[in-house]
């Protein structure tokens, strides 16, 4: 649809103490870059987080609907929903966006966090019609999804530290930047970087960019190591 500014590329993946989830900053309309700086991570709750791509108004709305509705349950029930419960509850506000996505203003999101029954972190997707699957270790999605999800494939191992758990998320949305036009990447000159978010038991935290990008500067460092030794071979 002319004129939709939509979030591109969106990470999440598990790692020993819990979730960590990132995405790019980039919103396009067409081959136009509509924003720079668009927030795609957001805290649901105390111990979920939600990212988004597809049509970003549409998307920020459910995001901030959400947490309302997960605030409003709380408050009357006198207790949280399960990670279940609140992954089942966005899947159906993804259903009944079908019909807007019908023309056009689709809604991906990507919903995870720390399952405190279960003492371990989660991730879960959609597909367009609030379909919810669980993802065993990591998903990504969006324009670039696929470059970040190989990435990702490459680079994962079961109980990833994490710091280990972030470097490979960035890393993951840095090589999708360098394929899809769509993903933005680091911008040191403009101060913008990923927002990157942990969930563990101690509940949501993001980042700093500060810490981001010493993580993307790792990342940049190892990428030249593999170039020069490559070479030297």
């Amino acid at each position: 649809m002319p004129g939709v500014a939509h979030g591109t590329t969106i990470v999440a993946l598990r790692y020993e103490a819990g979730i960590v989830m990132a995405g790019d900053r980039r919103a396009t309309e067409g081959n136009m870059i509509a924003h720079r700086s668009i927030e795609k991570v957001f805290p649901a709750d105390r111990h979920s987080a939600v990212a988004i791509a597809g049509a970003a108004g549409t998307a920020i709305e459910m995001v901030r609907l959400f947490q309302t509705q997960l605030e409003h349950y709380e408050k009357v029930e006198g207790t949280r929903l399960s990670l279940e419960g609140k992954a089942n509850q966005l899947g159906q506000m993804v259903s009944a966006n079908l019909p807007m996505a019908m023309q056009g203003l689709v809604v991906i999101p990507l919903f995870g966090g720390y399952d405190l029954r279960l003492k371990k972190g989660r991730i879960f997707t959609y597909d367009v019609t609030g379909g919810r699957f669980e993802e065993t270790d990591f998903h990504a999605t969006g324009s670039g999804g696929r470059d970040a999800k190989n990435t990702v494939k490459l680079g994962f191992r079961e109980h990833l530290g994490r710091d280990e758990a972030i470097e490979l998320s960035v890393a993951a949305l840095y090589e999708a930047a360098d394929e899809d036009t769509a993903t933005g990447g680091p911008d040191p000159l403009r101060g913008i970087y990923p927002v990157v978010a942990t969930v563990d038991a101690d509940g949501y935290t993001r980042l700093a960019d500060s810490e981001v990008a010493e993580h993307f500067a790792s990342v940049l460092e190892a990428r030249r190591a593999r170039s020069e030794g490559g070479g030297r071979q």
